[in-house]
């Protein structure tokens, strides 16, 4: 009797969590009920999962008898005041195609939904009372009366001459009167106003609840035919979708046995090519994995990887394979992947088994600048028909909630900032206060929109609107309505075609080595950079700014910790400082145990199983599999309860009924081996803390070939390794320090020059010229023409560059202050009243062909002084950051040591004058706030500290800038850092500097206006 029920996926309308409206129906006695979400059909596939799921609460009256539902959409035009236009309902699986088609044409050319639905075979429509009469419809279209127009139904002309073509239309939006004000809240938010300004008709009816169908019934005793009519309209419709089934691309080659023939000829030849084909052991793994494989219908997914890698290496496109497709031999043979299983014994159960009922997924990393043509292949190889984007589903979270309503109880800004910055000083202020956090509890979490995934797309066999709908966002390709989650549980399994900034710097690092020095790199050669000596001494040392993935502070102390020099050791520490491990005390536990073993003693272990299973790991569990071997072989969980108990420790599986199972099982199965309690709580935290956040082993190798790569160019070529980390921005770190990166290492910083400099930063021997990009306010039109013409020809002088350069006068102060025009040998203040003299006299002048090129009289002007400050501000403004010392910019101020003295200080106080490079903000366990510093020195070196909460809560960051800090030297495995008791801001000289500098510069206004 239902055919409009919303769930929270009726974005910012909707307020029930998908299972609560299941848990609804149960209650109310609902059979059957039509799904219809607000423009999108998100919430379905996961419905259908919780219709085949025995039911936590009994139906009234003790049946079982699962939930059935119907597919539609409620059609709203958001542009014109959310306006309810019609529900569609599909009659069947080629009705709810129809339905998407429709949706997606629409969300793709932006256009406004038609006030009548188009003729559209295979589905219904129903029209809210009163939008049109029931002469106009046709047969396959319905007027729906909510309970509240009964009466008018009742008094409606001819009402019984068209009795069969009235149904019941009672939405469900809520459940309960706090349900009600939640949606009016998120009305609100949706239309940007206060609540005391929504008006009746941007928001639902008070009464949009579901009642237990005898209650329901009884209303409409006097309306047999909206029964009849609505129950038979329910009874035409069903949906055919089996949950797991198989629904990708089923053959690439033209049929499924030429495709296994394909795939075993391109991976035995890979084999040959790779290993000994002749060693029996190697070849009963490569037999193995291609019977699994065929086993599980995974052909065709090997195959469009192999298709995808074999586009790129035409196209010249560097990409890594990675995640558990790495523990794949098949997909190191075919060349998916980069790093030999066998040699570090990955395990391919992670990736693919016989019981494993998830599917497996490649992710394949590409340059950030290359991705758009690999979606481009993607869609036109397998037709735009079957491919699109995942989407994925961005819910609201604490902070943002609190912002929002906020605005909507109408409080000042600055009552909303302090919500938001300290919301337990505040959450009990007012009446007010109470009743935005008791709502931020109730919204946080409900889904908020749709976006995209990091690099999900989907091929299917059947057209994609089959299962979904699509949105087109700015990237101008359709993305799904369901997310990762639900595309597995329909059994769509997506391919990762992620993009990153280190395999952009890499090539563009082998460009400039080849410019500037003739030398062509080999970055392939991973066997002799495993026995690199200058490697080994930037690891050792933790000297690895701008390296791919092993260059933030909390890596580079790892790895100086760990005095890693060697590849498996860069491969545990790559997943060990993800969060979960280093949180639970696991990171600690192996660094600890590291040592010990290489110093030859022994260390405590939980258990000896786990040493066994994780012996090149000394017992602590490192890698995703780590999860699935301990689950089978500690607790003897099947290989599938394994996977799920892997996968559960995501959060997303957490509620589920099959993660709460095996976990149970994990308990009783440990508890018949006779683990002792505290063993197995243990192996539980251990398991519970890091799963979620870890990477598969073979991922973690994956990224430390990836990280070598980056090392060997840094030892040997490190200016023009720092001018491609510079160029391919997205590092860790602010451009600024990188530059002083490259500084420290022999670099002669140059800023942008029009006779030198590209739109990109570039190199020439030992001198970086800085490129246009870099400029704040230089347009990207004037920034790449200027390279262009002087490819013909160097600019002689300003007047030069003034005729062959469209720029206008603001675009022209900018170069001079940034000192582009340094060539001349001229001032800035002479420079810049020469431009302004030159646009006095032509304000339109334009570039064009003169007959002679000839210098402008040069008029004496009075001596203008300038100081090296002035310069260093231009370069603030103009790029953010100075090219000199910035220390010569500080307020003169007392310290006594520098980054090189903390090794001998250990245990004693230091008084250091730090310059910010960067800060992490984290918490303890208590949720006290506390942060890491990075800062470098008056000599350029790197130091770090840590800031506990109750100094983190006296002497808060205040922007970047120099901090002098007082505080202890402590160590960690030979890892020195100051722990900060005082710290003060110093101010830089700035303001006399600034004063000066606007005293010296001519006025804009003084040269036009003569």
């Amino acid at each position: 009797m239902y055919l409009n029920c919303h769930t929270a996926f009726s974005f910012k309308y909707g307020t029930l969590p998908v299972h609560k409206l299941a848990e609804e129906a149960r209650r109310c006695g609902v059979r059957k009920l039509a799904l219809t979400e607000i423009n999108n059909v998100a919430s379905y596939i996961e419905m259908l999962r919780i219709c085949k799921t025995p039911p936590s609460i009994p139906p009234q009256g003790g049946n079982d008898e699962r939930l059935e539902i119907v597919l539609g959409v409620e059609f709203r035009n958001t542009k014109n005041d959310h306006e309810l236009l019609y529900i569609v309902l599909a009659r069947n699986n080629n009705g709810f195609e129809k339905i998407n088609r429709f949706l997606s044409h629409h969300n793709a050319t932006g256009k406004l939904f038609p006030q009548r639905a188009p003729e559209m075979e295979q589905v219904f429509v129903i029209y809210p009372f009163g939008k049109t009469e029931p002469e106009q419809l046709r047969s396959n279209e319905f007027i729906g009366v909510g309970l509240h127009q009964l009466n008018q139904y009742h008094r409606y002309p001819n009402r019984k001459a068209y009795a069969h073509q009235f149904v019941l239309l009672q939405p469900v939006t809520f459940s309960s009167k706090t349900d009600f004000n939640v949606h009016r809240l998120l009305r609100a938010i949706h239309y940007n106003t206060v609540l005391s300004k929504l008006q009746p008709h941007q928001q639902a009816r008070a009464d949009e609840v579901m009642m237990p169908v005898e209650e329901l019934m009884n209303r409409l005793a006097h309306y047999p035919e909206l029964i009849k009519n609505t129950t038979q309209l329910l009874n035409q419709c069903s949906i055919d979708f089996t949950l797991g089934e198989d629904k990708n691309k089923k053959h690439v080659t033209g049929s499924e046995a030429s495709d296994w023939d394909f795939l075993v000829t391109q991976a035995w030849e890979g084999f040959q090519r790779l290993y000994e084909a002749g060693n029996p052991v190697l070849r009963e793994r490569f037999q193995r994995e291609l019977s699994i494989i065929r086993q599980k219908g995974f052909c065709a997914y090997y195959l469009i990887a192999y298709d995808l890698v074999c586009f790129a290496r035409a196209s010249n496109f560097d990409f890594v394979g990675r995640g558990s497709g790495a523990n794949s031999m098949v997909a190191y043979c075919l060349g998916i992947t980069n790093v030999d299983p066998v040699e570090l014994d990955l395990y391919f159960e992670r990736f693919l088994n016989t019981e494993r009922t998830s599917p497996p997924d490649f992710d394949i990393d590409f340059s950030w600048d290359n991705r758009d043509a690999v979606y481009n292949y993607l869609f036109t190889r397998y037709g735009s028909e079957h491919v699109c984007l995942l989407g994925t589903h961005v819910t609201y979270q604490k902070r943002s909630v609190l912002r929002e309503l906020g605005k909507v109880f109408g409080l000042p800004k600055a009552e909303i900032d302090a919500l938001v910055e300290y919301p337990e000083e505040n959450r009990y202020r007012d009446h007010i206060t109470e009743l935005i956090f008791n709502y931020a509890d109730r919204i946080k979490d409900l889904p908020a929109n749709i976006s995209i995934h990091a690099g999900g797309v989907l091929i299917t066999e059947k057209p994609i609107y089959a299962y979904t709908a699509t949105e087109l966002p700015p990237k101008g390709l359709p993305v799904s309505h369901f997310d990762m989650h639900n595309a597995e549980d329909l059994g769509i399994y997506k391919f990762d075609i992620l993009s990153q900034r280190g395999l952009g710097h890499i090539r563009e690092t082998v460009k400039h080595v080849k410019r500037n020095r003739g030398i062509e790199v080999d970055v392939y050669r991973f066997g002799d950079f495993k026995k690199d000596e200058k490697i080994k001494q930037l690891l050792r040392a933790g000297k690895t700014m701008g390296c791919f993935y092993v260059e933030s502070p909390a890596m580079r102390m790892l790895l100086g910790k760990l005095r890693c020099e060697d590849y498996l050791t860069l491969v545990a520490a790559s997943s060990i400082i993800r969060p979960g491990v280093a949180r639970s005390g696991m990171m600690r536990a192996y660094i600890e145990r590291f040592h010990a073993v290489r110093n030859g003693g022994t260390y405590e272990s939980i258990h000896p199983k786990m040493d066994e299973l994780m012996k090149e790991t000394y017992g602590v569990m490192v890698y995703q599999e780590d999860v699935i071997k301990v689950a089978h072989y500690f607790a003897g969980l099947t290989l599938t309860e394994a996977d799920v108990l892997r996968r559960g420790m995501s959060g997303k599986y957490r509620s589920r009924e099959e993660f709460k199972r095996v976990q149970d099982a994990f308990f009783e199965n440990c508890r018949q081996r006779n683990y002792s309690q505290h063993v197995i709580e243990r192996v539980w935290y251990e398991i519970e803390s890091f799963s979620g956040y870890s990477f598969a082993k073979g991922h973690s190798a994956s990224y430390a070939v990836e990280s070598y790569q980056s090392l060997y160019l840094k030892a040997h070529y490190p200016l023009e390794f720092m001018v491609g980390v510079i160029n391919n921005f997205g590092g860790f770190y602010k451009t600024e320090f990188y530059v002083h990166e490259a500084r420290m290492s022999g670099a002669v910083i140059e800023a942008p020059c029009v006779n030198y400099s590209e739109y990109l930063t570039t190199i020439y021997g030992n001198r970086i010229y800085l490129g246009f990009i870099h400029l704040k306010s230089l347009e990207t039109r004037i920034a790449q023409q200027v390279a262009a013409e002087r490819s013909q020809e160097t600019f002689k002088s300003l007047n030069d560059f003034l005729r062959r350069v469209p720029a206008g006068l603001e675009q022209v102060r900018i170069l001079i202050r940034a000192g582009a025009f340094r060539f001349t040998g001229k001032s800035k203040q002479r420079l810049l009243w020469e431009a302004m003299l030159y646009f006095s006299q032509a304000r339109t002048k334009t570039p064009s062909a003169e007959l002679f090129d000839t210098e402008p009289a040069d008029y004496p002007l009075p001596p203008l002084q300038r100081s090296e400050l002035e310069d260093a501000f231009d370069e603030i403004e103009l790029l953010g950051f100075p090219l000199c010392d910035p220390f010569k910019l500080v307020t003169p101020v007392e310290s006594t040591h520098v980054a090189g003295d903390l090794p001998g200080c250990i245990g004693k106080s230091v008084c250091i004058l730090g310059y910010m490079v960067t800060i992490k903000y984290t918490s303890t366990a208590k949720g006290d706030p506390m942060y890491f510093g990075t800062f470098y020195d008056k000599r350029g070196e790197v130091f770090d500290t840590v800031h506990f909460p109750d100094v983190a809560r006296r002497f808060p960051f205040r922007g970047r800038g120099f901090y002098r800090m007082e505080g202890t030297v402590v160590e960690d495995f030979g890892v020195s850092m100051i722990e900060v008791r005082v710290m003060e801001k110093i101010p830089m000289v700035s303001q006399r500097a600034e004063e000066f500098m606007r005293e010296n510069i001519p006025a804009k206004t003084a040269v036009v206006s003569e």
